[in-house]
């Protein structure tokens, strides 16, 4: 073991994986403490490098190096072991640094697009309101205590259907109207006059 530890020729990849260790116990620490390595790399690092469409990623650019680190160490260990196997002895590092490199650029790439694939992204939160806004019956007819369909766009342009009851009298089939307020599970509308040229 002490062999392992010490030999030359795994000096590369046990630097690798300290490296490894004390980057992923900083940044743990750093999340308590708010004081993240990661901030600091946004910062040391040029915006040329950190806004590239290829660490464009929905997560910490600080756990692509990581995994970066990870793969060298895993892909440089295997290489020396199955040299070791036949040999019986480690040759010497700078021999596999390129192959371990390569094999780690690889995987690692690999992994940040799987891990990519499957973290939702990001989304601001958008309040919607719908209070003043025109609307158009979409599906039966409302009366007091009676709600129907309507389809109505909020201010971003998307489109709704949402359930409306008049304050009084009856909203029929395709009858434009304005939402008033809301109540807990459907909103108030009064009707627009019909000679009033307003479509949704």
């Amino acid at each position: 073991m002490y062999n392992f530890l010490t030999d030359v020729n795994l000096l590369p990849f046990h630097l690798s994986l300290l490296i490894l260790i004390i980057l992923s116990m900083a940044e743990t620490v750093g999340y308590y403490i708010n004081l993240k390595p990661s901030n600091v790399f946004s910062q040391i690092f040029p915006k040329q490098l950190t806004e590239s469409p290829l660490v464009n990623v929905k997560f910490s650019k600080l756990l692509i190096f990581i995994f970066l680190l990870l793969n060298f160490s895993v892909a440089g260990y295997f290489i020396q072991f199955a040299i070791f196997a036949k040999q019986h002895a480690f040759v010497a590092s700078y021999y596999i640094i390129i192959p371990a490199l390569i094999i780690a650029v690889f995987f690692t790439v690999f992994m940040i697009h799987c891990l990519d694939q499957v973290i939702k992204p990001k989304t601001a939160k958008q309040n919607i309101s719908l209070i003043g806004r025109l609307a158009t019956i979409s599906s039966g007819h409302a009366r007091p205590g009676f709600s129907a369909q309507a389809r109505i766009r909020d201010q971003f342009g998307r489109l709704h259907y949402i359930q409306v009851e008049p304050e009084f009298g009856e909203l029929e089939f395709q009858t434009q109207i304005i939402i008033v307020r809301k109540k807990k599970s459907h909103y108030i509308a009064k009707k627009i006059a019909k000679s009033t040229d307003l479509f949704i």
